[in-house]
């Protein structure tokens, strides 16, 4: 078959159609040619093979007219073979496209990928049969309309597309493990029943599998090894990903709810120089890559190499990633993996970087929500607090505080009065939205295991338990692991209930990771990003509506949205006209210096006033292992002008077992009133009942 050739243009990278055909462009900078294999549409016969023509800047580019959208293709790239230097052009690799909006096929591993083999030398083995092939591809700009949820009302429910609806009854079994799945009633009527208000998705873009997983019958299941920035991972689609996960996102929208994905710039999926050869090394490897003056990669990821977004090239390649996601497939933000690292160069992190300032300035990117994860192992990696408006940052200071209070850990009444407060001596000049509040998330224990288990059990990794992390700060309550004992089951109920207390009446942005609301266990592995099975899938077979977590938690986020403290995107301070925070100890007088670090003390009280709205909230938080004998605070309002209902105490929440709190036949009391806390129990009074909570205009 012939088609006419002719040089193309350069100011689109990928394969862009027009009106004769289609236009490609790549970027190969120290590359002597770049040849285009073009694929019939089983993916496995070239067809021909086209010579782009160079152009200025390290841009190849060539219009080919006759070929259309569909059309399946590959590159082979020749050039310098010298390690030393970074170079590893090696022409017997067929590479995708690093701008492929689709790919065809299956990557399949095999040491025929290597650029370079064990001994140093070319590997000359060709790989063209074991890769995917791009696909040519026009997408349209999303036309739904967003929900464009405020900070200071987002409310954040982490989400593993597969390990959501694997094994969910009420989606048929060809949806399940899709983003289709996500669209379903299933899905949009549990999310919304909790309260939540964002849907954060784990890696949804096309990613592979480590080649050292392979011979241990595992893969990677998280997601974070990409092989493609633009395309949608085909395995959760049942036919069209890009089609498919945009139904989702309008369908989700239309639902009010938002869409943020979690996004891998940090690395790539061809990992160490033993690692597959894809793309970005076969096109211009010592450009996208972080390398040392012996041309070995820096490795501040952990997984082999590092993303140079120093380099003009890597910056515009992430940047037209993220337009495309929020563009083209209309999602609304990205939570960026190991974050300092995109911000960070051979002098190292700055909160200045290029990408930072490219980001903040984008007519498009800037509307988008971003969160970052704020730390990596490379040098000053933790930066929990250095990213600048309008980033929002993991805070996993706030998630060990929490959990350390609860455990019991010694003198942690004042870190977790911060934490609870908004975490302003970390977060400094900024709102309290600021910080992405968290106890648990899909990395670490489980909710349900973090009280089960006080050792990791991850054997089944394959790497004889030295993986995932060590200092978890949990409490197994008694027993290592599963237990039937009603008391031990009690006890960790109460708990999980104690921590989802304190996460979602925190201000700042609440998260909360899927499964916490159905007592989701991994059986105490606290790194299963290689379990795609029934270790990470969700298990529904005993859920309904009325699950005690699921209830808690949706009644835990009505009266996070009924009082404006937690919503207002400001620090309270002491001369604030509008709102009062008094901290209390158990007798019912204030806080004083001394008494932070008061060892005795084992309960934290914390009064929220709205003078306002004459709203008055306190929270109680009794770790102790023993009953307190609580004297309820002052109201803080004038009750001479409250109903004699609202000039009382209500209890409206409890995570004690035995009480039932909001609703029950429990009395109003009056301030100065005695009450007994048992033994490590949260609980929520208002002088607001619960009935008007529910329903505010009753």
């Amino acid at each position: 078959m012939q088609w006419l050739t002719r040089n193309g243009n350069t100011d689109i990278l990928g394969a862009s159609v027009n009106a004769e055909g289609v236009n490609f462009c790549v970027f190969a900078e120290h590359a002597e040619s770049v040849s285009l294999c073009l694929y019939d549409n089983s993916g496995h016969s070239e067809v021909a093979r086209v010579e782009l023509y160079r152009g200025e800047a390290g841009l190849w580019c060539v219009q080919i007219d006759g070929i259309y959208e569909g059309q399946l293709y590959g590159y082979r790239v020749h050039g310098p073979f010298a390690p030393h230097k970074g170079q590893l052009y090696n022409a017997n690799k067929l590479l995708i496209d690093p701008y492929s909006y689709a790919l065809y096929g299956e990557f399949q591993p095999s040491v025929r990928h290597r650029a370079i083999d064990e001994q140093g030398v070319l590997c000359p083995l060709d790989n063209a049969h074991l890769m995917p092939k791009s696909k040519v591809f026009q997408g349209t700009p999303y036309a739904g309309k967003r929900p464009q949820i405020p900070w200071s009302q987002t409310v954040i429910y982490e989400c593993h597309v597969k390990g959501w609806s694997a094994r969910h009854p009420g989606i048929s079994a060809a949806k399940r493990g899709t983003f289709s799945a996500l669209s379903e009633d299933a899905f949009i009527e549990h999310i919304k029943a909790l309260g939540v208000t964002s849907v954060e998705l784990m890696p949804v873009q096309q990613f592979i599998s480590e080649p050292f997983l392979a011979p241990l019958e595992l893969s990677n299941y998280w997601g974070y090894n990409t092989l493609s920035y633009f395309a949608p991972h085909k395995g959760y689609a049942l036919d069209n990903p890009t089609h498919e996960f945009t139904e989702m996102v309008a369908t989700l929208h239309r639902h009010g709810l938002e869409v943020i994905v979690d996004v891998v710039y940090n690395h790539s999926s061809e990992g160490a120089l033993l690692g597959p050869c894809c793309h970005f090394r076969g096109f211009d490897n010592q450009v996208y890559y972080r390398l040392d003056a012996e041309g070995q990669y820096i490795n501040d990821t952990g997984c082999g190499n590092t993303l140079a977004l120093e380099r003009p090239q890597t910056l515009q390649l992430v940047l037209d990633s993220l337009r495309y996601w929020y563009q083209v497939l209309g999602v609304d933000g990205f939570r960026f993996d190991l974050a300092p690292i995109l911000g960070r160069d051979k002098r190292g992190f700055k909160a200045a970087h290029s990408f930072f300032q490219c980001l903040a300035q984008d007519p498009v990117l800037r509307r988008a929500k971003v969160i970052a994860e704020p730390w990596d192992i490379g040098p000053g990696g933790y930066q929990l607090g250095a990213f600048a408006p309008p980033w929002r940052e993991w805070n996993d200071q706030y998630r060990d505080v929490v959990r350390r209070f609860w455990r019991g850990d010694a003198d942690m009444l004042g870190l977790l009065a911060k934490r609870l407060h908004g975490s302003a001596d970390i977060f400094v000049n900024r709102p309290p939205s600021s910080s992405i509040n968290f106890v648990v998330s899909h990395d670490g224990f489980t909710l349900a295991d973090l009280v089960s288990y006080e050792h990791k059990h991850n054997q089944a990794n394959g790497e004889h338990n030295r993986d995932g992390h060590s200092a978890n700060y949990s409490c197994n309550y008694g027993v290592e692991g599963h237990s039937q004992d009603p008391q031990i089951k009690a006890r960790r109920l109460k708990a999980q209930k104690n921590l989802l207390l304190s996460l979602l009446l925190s201000k700042g942005v609440p998260m909360l990771s899927a499964g916490s609301e159905l007592g989701h266990t991994q059986g105490g592995n606290n790194n299963a990003y290689c379990q795609d099975n029934a270790i990470s899938w969700l298990a529904w077979h005993d859920y309904n509506s009325h699950h005690p977590l699921a209830s808690f938690i949706s009644e835990l986020l009505t009266v996070r949205r009924y009082f404006a403290i937690f919503t207002l995107d400001r620090h309270i301070h002491p001369d604030d006209p509008r709102f009062t925070v008094l901290w209390y100890r158990p007798d019912g007088r204030q806080m004083q210096t001394q008494d932070w670090h008061d060892t005795s003390l084992h309960t934290l009280i914390y009064t929220l006033i709205d003078n306002d709205r004459q709203q008055c909230l306190t929270l109680v938080l009794h770790r102790g292992g023993s009953e307190c004998e609580l004297c309820l605070p002052p109201l803080g309002l004038c009750t001479e002008a409250l109903t004699e209902e609202r000039g009382r105490w209500h209890c409206v929440l409890s995570s004690d077992c035995d009480t039932q709190g909001y609703g029950s036949a429990m009395p109003a009391m009056h301030q100065g009133d005695k009450f007994t806390l048992s033994p490590g129990s949260s609980w929520v009074f208002s002088n607001i009942p619960w009935p008007q909570i529910v329903r505010p205009s009753a």
